[in-house]
């Protein structure tokens, strides 16, 4: 059966298209002329047809029927020619070979329905492999968002889709072979090589100290240094404790001057000139040009340090790249450069005053420090360097350490949905087996009940039945005669033996055209297919008819109906669509109600700006009322054959007095004054309730002119006797 149609693309339906679910046995379409029923009916018939590309169809267990389908290309399709294919049925088998089918087909049926429960089963735990799917894509894709921002580039080419991503990170939790690596690491190496395409770093100078230790542990700067100690001035300079500011006097001694630099008197003669050259004597000297060649290359070292750190500091504070840490290397700069200013004060101090001992600070564990952070650096900018040098191998390193650490996040959740998984497919698995055994099981039984077929099918039942139809309803002039060009087709031949197909009225040709359709639904065009399960689609089948006839088609119509709700014949699934309101009222009348029941379904198409929607009302029947219909079959009964009259009176009388009256047959019937008057009221209502609910299907169809006019009298004065003249005048058109 068909769950849904979708149907967009094509003639007044537009792209976003109309979609029929919910579809029940029975479907009732109404709709005006040009609203789209005969796309739908063309669609049914030939899904397949590229008119149709967009459109969809959903059959209940994935299991279609063949579709037969009446409009008006059946009608010139099948009549077009003048010679209609003979259609068989099982109309000579044996009782026997008849029970023997309904075995078969019973079991068939039974195949089928278990197909459809296994079906349902299997579409259940397909939904929850759906569900769980979606659950660990979504987990899947959140982790991708939480990392987003670090590993995008990484990730591009797995994250088009949620679906892409989440099998990639599957199939990498199964085959990644990896460290994992925190977080720090896999940012840093992804901003390296993803940010762009890297180039090469130079290495940083390294910086060379060794001489700098010697020089600052010299024991020179703590030696103290006067002069010789046997000099008679010697002992004068010791008590006065001055020795460095003699030292410094002595360059104020002008030559051949008598003045003491000191207290300028005049008591510098030659000998005490000789005394104080004797005392400052040339180890004296040499040990002051020692201090001084001390502090010279003591200064000749470190302006080379401080230089060479001086042009790392300015040149890697701007280097974005830089793999230096600037802060720290900066800050040691500072304290070394701060030492070395001092030690320098303090060797000029030594030079000047020979005589005092200083101690110079150490600046070793500074320089240590700053040349541990160039080593560090330069160790960065080399595995850099090794990085850009293997470029695509250390990216595709990079990207598959990502994966690593994305699936060890979620390990917990992929394992988890894994195995839920597993075990759904295997239940999926096992279903489908099922299913496609018994599929073969059907094919089976199928081919036997083809094989049945072939020995009892015949298409002469059917031809006999038409015929039989057309004289019960009148249509007395043609038949269904063997055309004598071709076996198995027949025409349409007239009472004096000539071929009718050229001069057949439209509504004789619709007619004889659904007439043929019912029997081409009971059986099939070969013997093969005569207990085929089918759907049917019944396209506007009144056009050009008259009200008699219409309600002829109305009722072969809701034996249809019934048929398929019981599943008594081969037809699975009915949609009727109808323009007619009257046809529409009737056809869909079933026990007693307009509703429809839980088999059955009402949609009403429209169009608008020359775009087709559908609106569905489920149970309830959207024509709601046919009334005015019926009074105007009883105005207009003469122009017709009559044979609707009864049918018509009856349900006038059912929704009038004993719906809305209250009222039943013998509370009419007392209405009437005399026994005469009674008679024809009681014999009135025994021939609505006889006639109404059958059609004759005798070879000779009297037609009830004579009585129609004296009943519809009576019918006439049940309204008057009761009191209700006046609504009888106002639906006949009399007030």
């Amino acid at each position: 059966m068909i769950e849904s149609i979708s149907i967009s693309n094509v003639a007044s339906y537009d792209a976003a298209g109309v979609t029929l679910d919910d579809l029940k046995k029975i479907n009732f379409i109404y709709g005006a002329n040009g609203c789209g029923k005969t796309t739908i009916s063309r669609y049914l018939y030939d899904q397949s047809h590229s008119d149709f590309s967009t459109c969809h169809t959903q059959w209940t267990a994935n299991t279609p029927y063949s579709v037969l389908s009446y409009n008006k290309e059946f009608r010139e399709k099948n009549f077009g020619s003048g010679k209609i294919a003979g259609v068989f049925t099982l109309g000579q088998a044996t009782q026997e070979e008849l029970d023997l089918i309904a075995q078969k087909k019973a079991a068939l049926k039974e195949l089928k329905e278990q197909n459809i429960q296994k079906f349902t089963t299997l579409s259940k735990q397909e939904e929850k492999l759906e569900a769980e799917q979606n659950q660990v894509t979504d987990s899947c894709w959140a982790l991708y968002k939480k990392y987003e921002k670090d590993f995008k580039e990484a990730l591009r080419g797995s994250i088009s889709s949620k679906v892409s991503f989440k099998q990639k990170l599957f199939d990498e939790s199964q085959t990644n072979t990896s460290d994992v690596e925190d977080i720090t690491s896999l940012r840093d190496r992804s901003n390296s090589l993803l940010a762009e395409r890297p180039s090469r770093l130079s290495l940083l100078s390294q910086i060379s100290f060794e001489a700098i230790e010697p020089l600052e542990q010299n024991e020179l700067w703590q030696k103290v240094i006067v002069g010789k100690s046997d000099v008679m001035i010697a002992d004068l300079i010791s008590k006065i404790g001055h020795s460095d500011w003699v030292s410094q006097g002595r360059d104020y001694l002008v030559d051949e001057s008598h003045t003491c630099p000191f207290c300028q008197h005049e008591t510098i003669d030659h000998d005490f000139r000789a005394q104080l050259e004797e005392y400052f004597d040339d180890s004296f000297e040499t040990e002051k040009t020692n201090l001084s060649e001390s502090l010279q290359k003591y200064k000749d070292e470190y302006a080379l340090i401080i230089s060479k750190l001086e042009q790392i500091s300015s040149s890697e504070s701007v280097n974005s790249d830089t793999k230096l840490e600037i802060e720290a290397f900066q800050a040691h700069l500072r304290a070394i450069t701060s030492i070395y200013a001092k030690n320098c004060a303090l060797i000029d101090l030594k030079i000047s005053k020979p005589s005092q001992a200083v101690e110079l600070d150490s600046s070793i564990d500074e320089l240590t420090s700053i040349k541990k952070l160039i080593t560090e650096a330069n160790e960065l900018i080399q595995n850099h360097n090794d990085l850009v040098d293997n470029y695509a191998e250390e990216v595709e390193r990079l990207k598959s350490s990502i994966w690593k650490f994305l699936a060890d996040e979620l390990s917990t959740v992929i394992e988890g949905s894994t195995n839920k998984q597993s075990g759904l497919l295997t239940g999926i698995q096992s279903i489908q087996a099922d299913i496609d055994q018994r599929k073969q099981n059907i094919t089976d039984l199928e081919q036997e009940l083809i094989l049945l077929n072939r020995n009892v099918t015949s298409v002469q039942p059917a031809v006999d039945e038409i015929n039989r139809l057309l004289r019960a309803y009148g249509f007395t002039s043609f038949k269904i005669s063997p055309y004598p060009e071709e076996e198995n087709h027949y025409a349409i031949q007239r009472e004096c033996g000539s071929f009718a197909h050229e001069t057949l009225s439209e509504g004789e040709v619709t007619f004889i055209t659904f007439l043929y359709f019912v029997q081409l639904a009971k059986g099939a065009l070969d013997q093969e297919g005569v207990t085929e399960d089918r759907v049917l689609v019944i396209d506007d089948p009144i056009s050009s008819l008259d009200s008699n006839v219409l309600f002829i088609v109305s009722s072969i119509i809701k034996d249809m109906v019934r048929e398929t709700k019981e599943d008594t014949g081969n037809c699975r699934q009915l949609f009727i669509l109808t323009h007619n309101v009257y046809f529409h009222k009737e056809a869909s009348f079933q026990n007693g109600r307009s509703n429809g029941d839980a088999d059955t379904h009402f949609w009403i198409l429209r169009k608008s700006a020359d775009i087709s929607s559908v609106h569905p009302y489920g149970q309830k029947n959207p024509i709601e009322s046919s009334y005015e219909l019926l009074w105007r079959e009883i105005k207009d009964w003469e122009r017709n054959s009559g044979i609707t009259l009864q049918n018509t009176m009856r349900r006038i009388i059912e929704n009038y007095f004993k719906i809305l009256g209250k009222l039943g047959d013998d509370d009419l019937i007392e209405k009437f004054t005399t026994f005469e008057e009674k008679q024809v009221c009681r014999s009135l209502l025994c021939w609505i309730n006889d006639g109404s609910h059958t059609i004759p299907d005798d070879l000779f169809v009297q037609a009830p002119d004579d009585s129609a006019e004296q009943y519809q009298a009576v019918f006439k004065k049940i309204f008057e006797h009761t009191g209700n003249s006046g609504h009888y005048e106002m639906m006949m058109g009399e007030s």
